[in-house]
């Protein structure tokens, strides 16, 4: 398993949880894509992510849908993305759209994450469900 974040001082507290921790940023696609080798579910956890408005919309937006064209022909077999939490419920709806999109153009399957991301433990349940329906 591999996180990111963008933040190099985090990536600690990554490798404590026993988890491979990498730097990327979604605002650059590219740096993502070079962590994804041998990668079979891409998590989008971005439900809570704090930025501009136009921020916001664009990784549930532009930035997305650029992974999701990105991907196809990777070992990528599916996608759980966060549909709530504090970014403006039209951004992530917009990350929906671009989800049902690309499971029809590209078959690219998706789950998504409805729990509030607030560290409770239905949202983890939720995302361990999201991530078990898409390897079975």
């Amino acid at each position: 398993m591999r996180g990111t974040t963008r933040d190099r001082g985090k990536a600690d507290a990554i490798e404590a949880a026993g988890i491979e921790a990498a730097v990327a940023d979604p605002d650059r696609v590219i740096t993502i894509l070079d962590q994804i080798a041998d990668v079979a579910i891409v998590c989008w956890l971005l439900g809570s992510a704090r930025g501009e408005p136009e921020e916001l919309a664009a990784l549930h937006g532009s930035r997305l849908e650029r992974l999701l064209e990105e991907i196809v022909d990777t070992p990528v077999r599916g996608v759980v993305c966060e549909s709530a939490g504090s970014v403006p419920a039209e951004a992530l709806e917009a990350g929906e759209r671009s989800l049902r999109a690309a499971e029809e153009r590209w078959r690219i399957p998706y789950a998504l994450i409805g729990t509030d991301p607030g560290g409770s433990e239905a949202w983890l349940e939720e995302a361990e469900a999201a991530v078990t329906k898409l390897v079975e």
